[in-house]
């Protein structure tokens, strides 16, 4: 017999895949509009956010480029979102003000050459204004994924971004890793311009302390990224690619503060940003 706390998660979690496939569908008709956009108007679409949860599922509003040759000179950066009227944040135990600066928006047009070592131990630091996240990151079964997090994190891509998204009942992850998300606007739709493909799926799963990418389908990964702060079910459609070593009450404490919207789906009520983001190897 089903018990009520079942029920309540399965309902949560057929209402999160229905919120999954509303956001695909509208990715689908903008994508179809910036097409036309770019025929008549020759609006140059930037590739890689990725929106994880809420918008549909962990999925990124990125365009259909997939050139995985060398990364090119950095191209102009995505125009910061209008900000409207949003719910008075309140004070969040441990953060602080954000450290003054703005993301320096530099896109790319194809992945970076591959110059990670794959037999190699890596290290990622988030030093964010709510606490210090480390996370190792594992090169050996996703090296694509590692290699492109070294490059950005080595261009000071992350430094300066915001977390834009906190889902709280039945999925249970902060999500981080767009350059154009603000405190009040929802991100989703930012990245580095380039995408590239899908590894680590077979049997992937999302015990807390996962590292994950976000995308919007199969190939489509670029820079969002989110940490599970509590045992998660997703389908095995998101890279793992490190775990939490150390932090994870930072992103439980964050995540304990709630949404700004109230919801169980919006923007953190931390304002969380990465002061900076930088990958050691050793």
């Amino acid at each position: 017999m089903v018990s009520s706390e079942q029920r309540r998660r399965q309902l949560a979690r057929e209402k999160y895949e229905r919120q999954m496939e509303r956001r695909a569908t509208a990715v689908a008709a903008r994508r179809r509009r910036n097409t036309i956009l770019g025929a008549s108007l020759a609006v140059v679409v930037l590739a890689g956010g990725g929106a994880l949860v809420g918008s549909g599922a962990f999925s990124s509003d990125k365009d259909d480029k997939k050139d995985v040759s060398a990364a090119s000179t950095p191209q102009s950066a995505p125009t910061q979102p209008t900000e409207p009227a949003m719910p008075t944040r309140k004070p969040v135990e441990g953060c602080t003000d954000p450290a003054p600066g703005a993301p320096n928006g530099k896109q790319w047009k194809a992945e970076p050459a591959m110059s990670v070592d794959q037999a190699a131990s890596y290290t990622m630091a988030l030093d964010s204004n709510c606490g210090k996240v480390t996370i190792a990151l594992d090169a050996a079964k996703a090296p694509h994924t590692v290699n492109s997090f070294n490059f950005l994190a080595g261009e000071h891509f992350f430094d300066h971004t915001k977390c834009h998204r906190l889902t709280t009942d039945g999925i249970f992850v902060l999500q981080c890793g767009d350059p154009t998300a603000s405190a009040t606007v929802p991100g989703g739709t930012g990245g580095p311009g380039y995408q590239f493909k899908d590894e680590n799926l077979s049997g992937a799963t999302y015990p807390a302390g996962t590292v994950a990418m976000a995308n919007s389908g199969p190939d489509t990964n670029g820079s969002q990224f989110f940490l599970v702060y509590k045992d998660t079910k997703l389908p095995p459609s998101y890279i793992p690619f490190g775990k939490i070593t150390g932090g994870l009450d930072v992103v439980q404490k964050i995540a304990a503060a709630g949404t700004l919207e109230g919801a169980p789906d919006g923007h953190p009520m931390a304002d969380v940003t990465f002061n900076s983001v930088t990958v050691s190897k050793g």
